[in-house]
């Protein structure tokens, strides 16, 4: 029986950053996977594919080049599955091979294998080759992320009827795609394959999506999307989804129906836990298999296990991962290390991009926080026209008491890069006057920083520095 410092079951972004951590650290670490291949989730069905896919489609649609060339341009005028698997092969490989290297350098040992706990402090590992290894360690952290919630009533086939996991695997792009599900994976998804003027609904059941985001924000959003001809069913709950064998209908509650050549079911994800027998390490999960941890130390409440990234719910971000699953390792490893960074973005990687950091109009209105608001329409800039930009939107939510920039939301091209800018200086503390101060390069989009900073500054009271004094009464 094998001994660790520290053990990782998962190897995504919180497995593999902690790994290489635990590596750095001169400690014996050991990273599990049930995948004949290292890379998780993320790597394999998830972020990276996602990403993938989404800039496999705008090349080969032209897409960015349709507001110079009119919306019949085409980079390419016929378009396969196979067109878009090809890049997303490459992609995978690579980020395979990088991992193997990272891991081998910091001398992280790695087994493919399926994982379950026999006591607190031993797990048992089925391998591929049919072998049960029993592993002991002072430490474990889960990093098992999640997978496709398929409930029983929607008639899954892998071809016409898929989860997010089988999405990418399609033979052929369908004609018309019904997404149910707007969340995060539901909403790019959706957005991409309209980019690639496939008939898309998107199905969602409450009167609102993505509420973490701005509210005005979303509206802008909801706009450029239905303009590029998504068809956005909001409140309906689904009924009854039938594969009627040359197409997928759906009925919906309030009594529409709605047909596609293929239906992806994007409606939640569970903690992948399920496999682990945590009961045998008198670990607790919740209703959707995750687990709770103390987010200063990301402990379970079992002291020396910890969990990181998706499988202890929100953010749910592979940047936030691989945060906590550094931040996780120095703990469980009795490192001091720096805590993290109160702000961070949230990115996503729609048919325009959405990207945000720091608060939304209503948690300042919640808190009670009087602020002023500036806008830069991404038309407005240089760069943006010169790019053929129709639409696109940079907010920034400024306090009036301090000056402090307080929150910074962006839809369009290019928005998960400009974000950066606005996470320095929301941790940095920084005030509206920095961007009416400082010159940004001309033209570029993140010149959009400075027209909304000046938006917000021209609607703000005089600063006391640079009023003129008083002149004394005679």
């Amino acid at each position: 029986m094998s001994h660790y410092d520290l053990v990782i079951i998962g190897s995504g972004p919180a497995g593999r950053s902690a790994a290489i951590q635990a590596g750095k650290l001169k400690r014996r670490v050991l990273v599990i996977d049930r995948r004949d291949r290292l890379g998780g989730v993320s790597v394999h069905t998830g972020t990276i594919p996602s990403k993938t896919l989404r800039e496999t489609v705008l090349n080969l649609s032209g897409w960015r080049e349709r507001s110079f060339y009119g919306r019949a341009y085409r980079a390419r005028q016929d378009i396969g599955a196979e067109d878009l698997r090809a890049r997303l092969h490459m992609t995978l490989d690579y980020e395979v091979d990088v991992l193997e290297h990272q891991f081998a350098r910091n001398h992280v040992e790695t087994l493919h294998g399926a994982a379950r706990f026999i006591d607190p402090h031993t797990i048992e590992v089925d391998t591929e080759a049919g072998k049960k290894t029993r592993i002991t360690s002072d430490k474990f952290l889960i990093t098992t992320g999640t997978r496709t919630y398929r409930p029983d009533n929607v008639p899954f086939n892998g071809r016409t009827v898929v989860d997010s996991d089988e999405f990418l695997d399609m033979q052929e792009i369908p004609r018309s795609l019904i997404v149910i599900g707007a969340g995060v994976i539901g909403v790019e998804y959706a957005t991409m394959f309209s980019a690639l003027d496939v008939r898309v609904t998107l199905v969602e059941p409450r009167d609102s999506f993505l509420d973490f985001i701005d509210t005005a924000t979303i509206q802008e959003f909801m706009h450029e999307i239905r303009e590029n001809g998504v068809d956005l069913r909001l409140g309906s709950a689904v009924d009854r989804i039938e594969d009627a064998g040359t197409h997928i209908e759906v009925s919906l509650s309030n009594g529409r129906h709605v047909r596609g050549e293929m239906l992806l079911f994007a409606a939640g994800r569970m903690g992948a836990t399920d496999r682990l027998n945590t009961t045998a390490a008198g670990l607790e999960t919740d209703h959707r298999g995750r687990l709770t941890v103390t987010r200063k130390t990301y402990q379970t409440n079992v002291p020396h296990i910890y969990a990181a990234g998706d499988v202890i719910g929100h953010p749910s971000l592979a940047s936030t991962s691989l945060q906590q699953g550094r931040v996780a390792a120095c703990h469980a490893l009795d490192t001091p290390t720096l805590e993290e960074s109160p702000w961070f973005p949230y990115g996503i990687y729609s048919v325009p991009e959405i990207s945000t950091c720091g608060m939304s109009e209503e948690e300042m209105q919640e808190r009670g926080i009087a602020y002023e608001v500036g806008i830069a329409r991404m038309r407005e800039t240089s760069r943006g026209h010169i790019m053929g930009l129709e639409h696109g939107m940079l907010k920034m939510l400024v306090s009036l008491k301090t000056r402090r920039v307080l929150g910074v939301q962006i839809v369009g091209e290019g928005a998960t890069e400009l974000i950066h800018i606005a996470q320095a200086v929301l941790n940095l503390k920084g005030t509206v006057d920095y961007f009416v101060q400082n010159t940004f390069n001309y033209p570029t989009l993140a010149e959009a920083y400075k027209i909304a900073g000046l938006d917000a500054f021209n609607r703000m009271p005089i600063p006391e520095q640079f009023k003129a004094p008083r002149k004394a009464a005679k």
